[in-house]
């Protein structure tokens, strides 16, 4: 009883097989075509069986000529007879083989998929628009024409599918503490995808050379109210920033003072020259001095 999968039963590799010269056949055609024709044509003495052989060297020569095919670098030909595969070749110029074999020739070089837009949800369930560029090439010949219907409809397909699984694995930004995200993420997400897409894409004998993300926003619903967030965050941000650093300064000031002996501050006068300095150094406008005349408890 046979236990193989259906995976392993439809699963192909390329076999790598020989084809022969093209122009050495070419003058081999030439020289049989010569021959028969001197041996069809009549001449007193020639016998049937002269004439015969003729037809027949006639007949072969002509078969001969529908096997020639030429293939530029980076270009292969996949080689089938009456629908069994018999290797597929790398070979470059002007080429012959079998005149019976169908020769579907496939490109190696490498390409990009410029993917669309796509709207999708991130981890936190906002709408994104996201779209990517994948540089991929054809590693396998047998696996890209027999395992799957058409390599360039499975390629747009799947890295499609794979685009909405990374947006929906990652927050847009302001994940958890150490987590990577869609914006943030940079190299790692790129790697991720690229990753996966190799997985998917494996069966179908493609190879990923690159994947990167072209472009990353929120979808035009949300943007205004998003645009913002971040804004108030940046806000916060910058505030918090500039709050540590006034501290920071009053602490030096009055400890600056008190070591240097420049003025001695009870701690009413302290907490009323921590108040200003912090106004001044906080404030978003510029702080208009008050002179005072008197004394400094008056």
């Amino acid at each position: 009883m046979n236990t193989a999968s259906p995976a392993t039963l439809t699963t192909h590799r390329e076999q790598p097989t020989s084809v022969g010269n093209g122009w050495i056949l070419f003058f081999v055609i030439i020289a049989l075509m010569v021959l028969a024709f001197f041996l069809v044509i009549d001449v007193q003495g020639r016998s049937d069986v002269s004439v015969v052989a003729g037809i027949i060297i006639g007949i072969i020569s002509f078969v001969m000529l529908g096997g020639f095919f030429t293939l530029q670098p980076n270009e292969s030909a996949v080689l089938t007879l009456f629908g069994a595969y018999k290797g597929t070749t790398r070979q470059n110029g002007f080429l012959w083989a079998n005149p019976f074999y169908r020769k579907q020739k496939i490109s190696l070089r490498v390409r990009n998929l410029n993917g669309e837009k796509l709207k999708v949800n991130d981890k936190r369930g906002n709408p994104v628009e996201i779209a990517v560029v994948i540089v991929w090439r054809i590693k396998d010949t047998a696996q890209a024409v027999f395992d799957v219907d058409s390599y360039d409809n499975f390629i747009r397909i799947q890295s499609e599918s794979c685009v909405r699984h990374i947006a929906s694995s990652y927050f847009y930004d302001d994940g958890e503490a150490g987590e990577l995200t869609l914006r943030g993420g940079g190299a790692e997400i790129a790697t991720a995808l690229a990753k996966e897409l190799q997985e998917r894409l494996e069966r179908a004998g493609i190879g990923i050379e690159e994947a990167r993300l072209t472009h990353l926003a929120y979808s035009p619903e949300i943007a205004q109210t998003m645009l913002r967030r971040q804004q108030a965050e940046a806000v916060i941000a910058a505030r918090q920033k500039i709050v540590f650093g006034a501290v920071g300064m009053v602490e030096m000031a009055l400890r600056e003072l008190s070591e240097k002996g420049v003025v001695k501050l009870d701690e009413e006068r302290k907490a009323a020259m921590v108040s200003n300095l912090l106004v001044v150094l906080c404030s978003e406008s510029q702080a208009q001095p008050v002179l005072n005349a008197g004394t400094l408890y008056s």
